[in-house]
C-alpha cells in the first residue's frame, strides 16, 4: 500500500470538502469540551468529597440560656450534664469510633462567631448566651449516625449536627450538573458522528468515478477506504486538540486564576495534572469515533 498516494487522496478530499471539515472540527470541539468538563467536574466532586469526608465533624450543642429545645427546659446545661456527655464520648462504647474530640467553651464559641461574622453581627448575643459544643471527628464518617442516636433527646443537649448532611446537597447539585454536561456531550458526539458519516458519503459520491476506476484496476476495498477514514480522523483530531486546549485553558484561567482565590471554603481543586490526563482521553475518543464512523459510512457506500 502506497502511503504517499493515500495521504495525497486524503488531503485532496479535505480540500474539496473544507466547509464540511470545518463543521466536523467545530462539532467535535464543542462535544469533547463538554466531555472534558464533565470528567474534571466529577474529579472535583470526588476530591471535595474525600477532603470534607475526612474532616467533617459531628457537633453536639449543649443547651444555652437561649435554647428552646424540649431537652433544654431547665436552661443552660449544667456541669454534670456536660461531664456526662464527655464521659459517654470517652467511654468504651464510643471512644474506639472517634479519632478526635474537642470541646469549645461558650467563650470559644463566641470568639469564633466574632471571627466569622464580625463583632457587630455577633453582638446579638452575649458571650454568656453562647453554646458549649463538643466536636467529634469519626474514624469512619459513615458511622456518624451513631453519635446522633446516642445524644439526640438527652437532657442538656440541644441538638446534634452532622456536617456531612449539609454538604450532601452541594455534592448532589454538582453531580446533576455533571450528568447534564455528559448528556449534552453525548448529543453533540452523536451529531459529530452523523456529520462525519455524511461528510464521508458526500466525499465518496464526489469521487465515485475515481473509485470506480480504482476498483476496475484491482484496488482493494481497504485501499479505497483508507483515505476517507483519514479525512474523518484528521478533522476529529483537530477538534480533539482544540477541545483539549479549551479544557486546559479553562482549568488554568477559570479554576486556578479565578475560582481558587474567590471561593475560599473550597480548599482542594483539580490540578493542571488532572487536565493533562484528560487530554489523551479526549483525543482518543475523537479519533476512535471518527475512524469507526468514517469506516462504516464508506463501507456501506462501497456495497451499493
Amino acid at each position: 500500500m502506497r502511503i504517499g498516494l493515500i495521504l495525497a487522496e486524503a488531503l485532496g478530499g479535505l480540500r474539496r470538502n473544507i466547509s464540511m471539515v470545518i463543521s466536523v472540527v467545530l462539532v467535535t470541539f464543542v462535544s469533547l469540551t463538554f466531555v472534558g468538563a464533565a470528567i474534571l467536574m466529577q474529579a472535583q466532586i470526588g476530591t471535595m468529597r474525600g477532603y470534607w469526608t475526612e474532616r467533617a465533624q459531628v457537633a453536639i450543642y449543649m443547651c444555652s440560656d437561649i435554647s428552646e429545645s424540649p431537652t433544654c427546659l431547665d436552661g443552660r446545661a449544667t456541669e454534670d450534664q456536660v461531664n456526662a456527655v464527655r464521659g459517654q464520648l470517652e467511654g468504651e462504647a464510643l471512644a474506639p469510633l472517634i479519632s478526635e474530640l474537642t470541646f469549645d467553651t461558650k467563650e470559644d464559641t463566641y470568639a469564633k462567631l466574632v471571627e466569622q461574622l464580625g463583632e457587630d453581627q455577633a453582638s446579638v448575643i452575649s458571650p454568656e448566651q453562647a453554646f458549649e459544643v463538643f466536636f467529634v471527628t469519626m474514624k469512619d464518617p459513615g458511622q456518624s449516625q451513631v453519635i446522633a442516636e446516642a445524644f439526640n433527646g438527652v437532657g442538656g443537649v440541644e441538638q446534634v449536627q452532622d456536617q456531612l448532611q449539609y454538604l450532601e446537597p452541594l455534592f448532589s447539585a454538582l453531580t446533576v450538573a455533571t450528568y447534564i454536561a455528559v448528556g449534552i456531550a453525548a448529543l453533540m458526539l452523536i451529531a459529530a458522528i452523523l456529520l462525519i458519516g455524511t461528510t464521508i458519503r458526500l466525499s465518496a459520491y464526489a469521487r465515485r468515478k475515481e473509485i470506480g476506476i480504482m476498483r476496475l484496476v484491482g484496488a482493494s476495498n481497504r485501499f479505497i477506504q483508507t483515505p476517507f477514514v483519514l479525512e474523518g480522523v484528521f478533522a476529529a483530531f483537530l477538534g480533539s486538540v482544540l477541545a483539549s486546549a479549551a479544557v486546559v485553558a479553562g482549568l488554568h484561567f477559570g479554576v486556578e486564576g479565578y475560582l481558587r482565590g474567590r471561593v475560599p471554603f473550597i480548599t482542594t481543586w483539580v490540578t493542571m495534572q488532572d487536565a493533562v490526563l484528560v487530554v489523551p482521553v479526549l483525543i482518543g475518543i475523537g479519533v476512535v469515533l471518527a475512524a469507526l464512523s468514517a469506516g462504516f459510512a464508506i463501507r456501506r457506500w462501497l456495497r451499493t
